[in-house]
Parts: C-alpha cells; structure tokens; sequence
C-alpha cells in the first residue's frame, strides 16, 4: 500500500500532464500512487494524452462532475494514508513530498502540510502562504495543495460538490479549520502553481467574490460571529489581517452590492500586484 496518493483532476488539460508527471518523477520521496480523475474530458487531445499514460498510473473516467466531484472521486479512490490534490497544470519541486511527509510522520499535532507558491504563466513571483485560522476566513492563505491525513478529507465530508463557482477550496479549508484540524507550512516555494494567460486567478474569482465570499460566509455562520472572530484573533496571533482591516472588509461585504466589493476587491488585488514584486495577495 503507498503511504501516499495523489490526486489530478483533468477535464480538457492534458497538454499540461507532461510537466506535472516529469516533477513527479524527480520526487525524492517515491512511495506514492497517482490517480488521474477524467472528469468528462471531450478534447481529443486530452484524451489521447490519458490513453499513453503508464499503466500504472490509475485513470478514472466519469461523467463532468466539476472540481469538487472529480476530487472527491480520487480521493475515495486513494489507498494512501495521506493524500495530496493538484491540478494538471501543477509542478512540484523534487523534495516537497519528502520534507511534507517528514513533517507529518514526526509531528502529531500537524494535521495537513503545504508550502510557499512560485507562481508562473500569467503572473510571476512568490505567493507566501500560512495557516492562520484568523486570517483564513478574510483571505484564503491556504492552497488547495494540502498533503493531508485521509481521514481530514472523510471528517470534514469532501470538497462541497454544488461549489462550482469558484472558492470551493476556500470552504474546504475553512471546514478543516473548524473540525481542529492544524496546518504547517514548508517555508519555500515547493508548489509551483500556474496562472493562466488570461489571469483567471484575478480576472474572474476576484470580481465575483463578493457573490462567492457572501456564500461563504453564509456557509459558516458560526465561524463569522462577533465571539468568535474575537477569540480566533487572540489565539491565531499577528497575521495579516488586522482588526480594522476584518471590520472594515465585513462592514463593505454588508452594505455594498455584491458586484461593487467584487470589483473594489479585484481592482485592489490588481494594484497590489502591480505594486510588489512578490504576490501575497487572496487565490
């Protein structure tokens, strides 16, 4: 049994797989399965790319149930005791898996382990991440790259499968976060992520996000409350996220539309990013 399996869902992006499969080749650490999730793949091209894939790399062929569906297909599939997602279009650096699952086997109170992001494509430079539960609820900070125990995915339920929007791994973490699960991250960018041409990171989840963070927070209610936001600032200790900034962000979210803070937010990402030469701003 491989202690880990990794997960790729594919639907129409087999022109990436080559470059995911070379990094997965130069991993350090080797005892890990792969299952590739077709999640409906109608591209020819694509689907000739899974045909050629070694035969021991499992392909599991179903109807397009989006993101969410075609992760939850890979991890029931998954015979490893830890489990990470990725996207076809993903790469890691040689050791991210070796000093992750380190970390996991010799730390019991780390319950799911990530890294910086090297950012690539459309947008250059390196994304900082960090688990701070505060924060998480203003800005997702964690990826979706989460080399994980399989039992965080089964507690929390999976990834939410009517979340076809954007942000379903924002509520994926968020719903880690509130079962007491606890993240670490790798202090390097281990996780080379791509950002398409067209600047999807920016151009279509930021101007919608005040439609998809309303959802959100109408999905965590508990978790938004005065008390708690409170007592999450305490615990979580500096981040960056302020006090004023998180009231200022909820104040905004309730009395614009949810199209003039999606704008307003995208607009203030764009200025950020053309401001530092690092992003360390929301996926």
């Amino acid at each position: 049994m491989p202690l880990v399996s990794i997960i790729i869902p594919c639907w129409n992006a087999g022109s990436f797989l080559e470059g995911l499969f070379k990094s997965l080749a130069d991993q350090t650490f080797t005892d890990f399965e792969v299952i590739v999730v077709d999640d409906g793949s109608d591209d020819a091209a694509t689907r000739t790319a899974l045909s050629r894939l070694p035969p021991h790399i499992c392909v599991h062929r179903q109807e397009n149930r989006g993101l969410s569906g075609a992760r939850n297909s890979g991890f029931s599939l998954a015979k490893g005791k830890f489990v990470l997602p990725l996207d076809c279009d993903d790469r890691l650096e040689p050791e991210f898996l070796s000093k992750a699952i380190q970390k996991l086997e010799t730390d019991q109170s780390v319950d799911f382990v990530f890294s910086h992001m090297r950012l690539t494509g459309g947008r250059e430079g390196i994304l900082e991440r960090a688990f701070n539960p505060f924060d998480q609820l203003f800005l997702n900070q964690l990826p979706y790259a989460l080399l994980m125990h399989k039992s965080c995915w089964e507690i929390v339920g999976g990834y939410d499968e009517t979340m076809r929007g954007g942000y379903e791994d924002w509520d994926f973490n968020l719903r880690l976060i509130a079962a007491g699960f606890r993240g670490h991250v790798l202090p390097e960018p281990l996780f080379i992520y791509r950002v398409a041409d067209d600047g999807m990171l920016l151009a279509k989840s930021a101007r919608r996000h005040g439609v998809l963070w309303r959802q959100i927070r109408e999905k965590h209610p508990d978790s938004y409350k005065i008390g708690n936001l409170l007592h999450l600032k305490r615990k979580s200790g500096p981040g960056k996220v302020s006090g004023l900034v998180a009231a200022t962000l909820l104040g905004s979210a309730i009395l614009l539309p949810d199209i003039l803070f999606g704008w307003l937010f995208h607009r203030a990402l764009r200025n950020r990013g053309n401001n530092t030469s690092s992003q360390r701003s929301s996926d």
